[in-house]
């Protein structure tokens, strides 16, 4: 990427993938906007880092499930007069084991879709306008990317409200890259297993363990896809490297939808 001082946002990004894309991003000249909803620490050490590196850094709390914290994230772009780039990042879920029902209740299914859902169309809201006066400004597309999840596509993943979420993201991009378009790109990624901080979360550290050493064993690539390995091909659809693209949902597991 060239050192263009591209403005953007990044839900979610106190650590894990939004982290890692943040670091890459600063790298490379960002003004970035890094949020986080509860985990303060994480995103204030995030930001020093991506400063260190040669970004500069708003860091904004706020619950991407709330419109109003949307708005505010959006606001803190304002001053720039502009936005490149929204990564929608902030993700969660619930781990059920073996996606039983029953593990699931109705204000699960609302807060996971807050998030993993509306969270990503309340920003694109918030953030349009400012999106448009980047596109005005640059003379070429802004962009929109999705974090996804493999889960969206093949029904796994950590529970049936996060796949659930995970597809409504991705039927959500191609509809958003057909509203938006020509002044904004909208795409996704879909990762399947990453090795971050998640899974140890919601499985500890033995059962993050062995679903590392499971997906190692099976994928046909025989590794685990790191944070940094889906950052890049994040910020790959948040530059002009992909300024064609639009509409796509990028799938990024090692091989594993080759198994069938």
């Amino acid at each position: 990427m060239s050192k263009d001082g591209l403005c953007v946002i990044i839900t979610g990004s106190a650590s894990g993938l939004g982290a890692a894309t943040a670091a890459i991003l600063a790298r490379n000249g960002a003004r970035i906007v890094i949020n986080y909803a509860s985990s303060q620490k994480e995103a204030e050490e995030t930001a020093d880092l991506c400063r260190a590196a040669g970004g500069e850094i708003v860091v904004v709390q706020g619950d991407v499930s709330r419109d109003e914290d949307c708005k505010k994230i959006a606001a803190a772009a304002a001053p720039w007069r502009r936005l490149d780039v929204l990564i929608n990042n902030a993700g969660t879920t619930k781990h059920v084991p073996h996606h039983n029902l029953d593990g699931l209740s109705a204000e699960d299914f609302q807060r996971i879709f807050g998030v993993n859902a509306i969270g990503p169309f309340q920003m694109v809201r918030a953030a349009r306008s400012l999106l448009e006066a980047g596109a005005t400004a640059s003379g070429r597309a802004s962009t929109v990317v999705n974090v996804s999840s493999v889960a969206g596509i093949n029904g796994g993943g950590s529970s049936v409200a996060y796949a659930a979420s995970k597809g409504a993201l991705n039927a959500m991009t191609l509809s958003m890259a057909r509203a938006l378009a020509p002044l904004i790109r909208v795409n996704a990624v879909c990762p399947g297993y990453i090795d971050t901080p998640w899974f140890t979360k919601g499985r500890g550290i033995d059962g993050a363990a062995k679903v590392r050493d499971a997906v190692v064993a099976k994928v046909p690539l025989k590794r685990a896809s790191t944070a940094e390995d889906v950052a890049g091909v994040v910020c790959f659809l948040a530059t002009q490297q992909s300024s064609n693209m639009t509409g796509e949902v990028l799938r990024i597991d090692a091989g594993a939808h080759l198994l069938g």
